[in-house]
């Protein structure tokens, strides 16, 4: 353990370590995580005491839609039935923009954006049409994705009076021309990509200049039953993560941990807080690392396969240095 000198006695004693940081990110996809999952993840953070860093997506909720993924993705079949999609997310949610016309997400609930704020959490993007996003970013032009955006934030506006300055992509995908309309919305940072640290991406010779802050541990829909995993290995594995050299983001979903999987997130936030792990806010750390862009680290995006996910996300590569 390392330690200091007392100036009044000139004894070592040890120096006090810092606490392991834990950064919550929220996404919310549908509109089901929005108006049900929200409240209850609400009601459980202030529980235990937790801020957490909310993205919405505020759109037609299309959610029917990803079953042509099926003839997209490998493995997304296996992981519906693993994961069992149909009882979570409920037929009605998964017949939305098929059988079922897509409900606009904020319509349902327009004061589920103040609630977030005024309990104290941060309020960032995960785009307008999440599936749109999610299977058609790299057909979309610039233009259309810059709209997309525009979109999310104007009715982001219309209900709060202020706009985000953070997104999330949905689905991990992202793109240059995706991080150049982040740029020209003028956002202090994305989550957008898998990784292990903060970073600028690269995409061929082009560094984009929005930092990205990447979720560095894998999500719940990802390993739930994977090899038999259930709710309590996944905590167990989050909490072997945590270390007070590396902060770890961890994304949870509205509609599983603020859905049937609340309880065991309550239980993940109670054994996080009996180990004395800090939890912070996004957009504070995004704050903290901007005041020195020098010591921030360049990285390329690849496209890559993750354990337990469905088709492949966009991912930080190691190997790069800094500006």
């Amino acid at each position: 353990m390392a330690t200091t000198s007392s100036p009044q006695t000139g004894k070592r004693k040890p120096k006090t370590a810092s606490p392991p940081r834990l950064y919550l990110k929220v996404d919310v996809d549908t509109l089901e995580g929005y108006r049900t999952g929200v409240p209850a993840l609400l009601k459980v953070l202030e529980e235990e005491g937790v801020r957490a860093s909310f993205f919405l997506a505020l759109g037609p909720d299309n959610s029917g839609r990803a079953i042509f993924r099926v003839f997209r993705q490998r493995g997304f079949f296996q992981k519906m039935l693993r994961t069992r999609a149909p009882a979570i997310y409920g037929l009605k949610t998964m017949c939305y923009g098929t059988l079922l016309p897509a409900p606009l997400i904020h319509a349902a609930a327009p004061e589920i954006p103040g609630l977030i704020i005024a309990a104290g959490h941060e309020l960032g993007l995960h785009g307008y049409d999440h599936v749109r996003w999610h299977d058609q970013l790299f057909r979309l032009t610039l233009a259309e994705i810059s709209q997309e955006i525009a979109a999310a934030q104007q009715t982001l506006v219309s209900l709060v009076r202020r706009p985000a300055k953070s997104f999330a992509a949905p689905g991990w995908q992202c793109s240059p021309a995706s991080r150049a309309a982040l740029y020209a919305q003028d956002f202090l940072y994305a989550s957008d990509t898998r990784g292990f640290t903060p970073y600028f991406p690269r995409f061929a010779e082009t560094v984009t200049p929005v930092l990205e802050i990447p979720t560095t541990l894998p999500t719940l829909d990802e390993l739930l039953g994977l090899d038999g995993c259930r709710p309590r290995d996944f905590s167990e594995l989050v909490l072997s993560r945590l270390n007070p050299e590396n902060p770890q983001v961890l994304t949870i979903h509205a509609e599983l941990e603020g859905g049937p999987f609340l309880e065991e997130f309550a239980g993940l936030l109670r054994s996080c807080r009996q180990q004395g792990v800090a939890f912070c806010l996004l957009g504070d750390w995004a704050q903290e690392l901007l005041r020195d862009r020098s010591q921030i680290p360049v990285a390329r995006v690849a496209s890559c396969r993750l354990p337990g996910r469905a088709g492949s996300v966009s991912c930080q590569s190691r190997g790069e240095g800094l500006l």
